[in-house]
């Protein structure tokens, strides 16, 4: 099963959706910082988020990205990180 790493950024205009991103967004990867997590993401994984977040978002208001990075097996990100060190996300058992 092929693995995408994906940065996802969103900028909500509501606090009670801008959390309920931010609890959804914990359930699939690694927060960076505000409003940014990076997600280790199956096809079937990609597409259920993408469905939920189609759900929660209000898109007259509302921006999500998701930067997809390549198969997380063969990519070396390039980043340039100031501050607090940034690691790619792991391969992690994922619970259900």
């Amino acid at each position: 099963m092929d693995e995408h790493l994906y940065i996802i950024a969103y900028d909500i205009a509501d606090q009670k959706r801008w959390r309920a991103i931010f609890r959804l967004l914990h359930g699939y990867g690694e927060w960076l910082q505000l409003s940014v997590f990076q997600c280790r993401l199956s096809r079937l994984r990609h597409a259920e988020l993408i469905a939920t977040l189609d759900e929660i978002i209000h898109h007259k208001e509302d921006h999500v990205i998701l930067m997809d990075l390549g198969v997380t097996d063969t990519v070396k990100p390039k980043v340039v990180s100031l501050g607090k060190e940034f690691q790619a996300v792991e391969k992690e058992p994922i619970v259900v």
